[in-house]
């Protein structure tokens, strides 16, 4: 784990479309995940910074503690939640650390475009069950595609950057966990963009 820290306020000042969020934490779900998935953090999200609103985090969860953005309800499943208030529920209600690492690069309209429409196609989706995430993790990881009526949070980063053009889609979106964007993972993304080091939140 890395040693740089960043205050949160800092963090969320910065924040920039593209940036991702992980998370640890102590839960046997969050265990569970990372254990699964040989992964050293249990959680992934992307940041949505758009014109003159603040910051946003993009993820799929299993809890509703917070209202979603996009639709001004709260569900599990996929959301769009402040940056704040989502790093400071996850820190203070589901004792999670958290890490950013910003996206270097450009982000063009096109980009902001193109991650609208995978945010209004899969807002609200349903957060798979344990064994339905284990039934498409599986399969994913020798690069067979599987249904998106479910999403679990790395697969929807990997989806959302796929659709902006930052990813290639060379492997399924089902073949990411939240350890692929760890920089132990050296995640390839389409040049000329990249993903720097992970600094820690306080």
């Amino acid at each position: 784990m890395h040693d740089t820290v960043l205050a949160l306020a800092d963090a969320v000042a910065t924040a920039s479309t593209g940036d991702i969020w992980l998370f640890r934490g102590t839960s046997l779900a969050d265990r569970t995940i990372r254990a699964a998935t040989n992964s050293p953090v249990n959680h992934v999200g992307m940041v949505v910074a758009i014109d003159d609103l603040p910051p946003l985090l993009w993820h799929a969860e299993l809890g509703r503690s917070l209202p979603d953005v996009w639709t001004g309800e709260r569900h599990r499943g996929v959301q769009l939640h402040l940056l704040a208030e989502a790093v400071t529920t996850w820190n203070a209600r589901y004792n999670q650390r958290a890490w950013v690492r910003q996206l270097e690069g450009p982000i063009e309209r096109y980009h902001e475009d193109r991650l609208m429409e995978v945010i209004d196609r899969f807002d609200g989706r349903p957060f798979p069950t344990t064994l339905g995430l284990l039934r498409r993790w599986l399969p994913g990881r020798v690069r067979r595609s599987s249904s998106l009526e479910t999403v679990f949070c790395a697969e929807l980063v990997a989806t959302t950057y796929q659709h902006m053009g930052l990813l290639a889609g060379t492997r399924p979106a089902s073949r990411y966990d939240p350890g692929r964007f760890w920089s132990g993972d050296r995640i390839a993304l389409v040049a000329p963009y990249g993903l720097a080091a992970e600094i820690a939140v306080r």
